[in-house]
């Protein structure tokens, strides 16, 4: 009994015939295939370029207003001892890193710089008790708010605008391409249209 022959797979070196068919004459290949490699290649160079320079310009800028911003936070916030009202509630786990990083809301007391008793909201360590001091940061009105931007601080968010600007740039590129791409599909469409609407009658009248 005969057994079947499986066809040969072709060769690796067809492959870059395949890969690169848009720019490679032959009887198939429209002007539009061409347009749209040009369109790739155009955009795949600006995308290689545009993402540093949109990284250090959107870090550069969002660094700049960080940094502004502690500058403002610093000159009108100062910060000034206050004392719990009730007992801060306990974190399941004690001593976790978790419990470490945690901070609850509990009412505290504290003096202003005019010498009136307020009381506020201010977060803090978990299983502090009741008469506790601690330290909390007031604007001029005398209400409680968070310390300024630390410089870490200011790195770390002006690091995560530069990272959503790189992200950005490839988003971008792909979004004019895929436009590039319907447009040009429509154009070819439009042209088969066009030639079928020509070559048609020969097709479907019968002698």
């Amino acid at each position: 009994m005969a057994r079947a022959v499986l066809p040969a797979e072709p060769p690796h070196e067809e492959l870059p015939r395949v890969l690169l068919w848009r720019w490679r004459r032959n009887p198939l290949r429209r002007r539009t295939d061409l347009v749209q490699a040009w369109i790739a290649a155009g955009l795949f160079l600006i995308v290689l370029a545009g993402i540093p320079a949109a990284m250090f310009l959107a870090g550069d800028t969002a660094y700049r207003h960080y940094e502004k911003s502690a500058r403002h936070q610093i000159a009108t916030r100062y910060p000034l001892p206050a004392v719990l009202v009730r007992d801060a509630p306990r974190h399941p786990e004690p001593g976790s890193d978790e419990a470490k990083k945690a901070r609850y809301s509990v009412t505290v007391r504290f003096t202003d710089d005019h010498g009136r008793s307020r009381t506020a909201q201010a977060n803090v360590r978990p299983a502090l008790p009741a008469g506790s001091t601690v330290q909390v940061w007031v604007t001029a009105e005398g209400k409680v708010t968070g310390p300024p931007l630390t410089p870490e601080q200011i790195r770390n968010h002006s690091m995560g605008w530069a990272l959503v600007a790189a992200l950005t740039v490839p988003l971008i590129g792909a979004a004019v391409y895929g436009l590039a791409d319907r447009l040009l599909e429509r154009h070819n469409l439009a042209r088969w249209d066009t030639a079928w609407a020509e070559t048609a009658p020969r097709w479907t009248t019968f002698p």
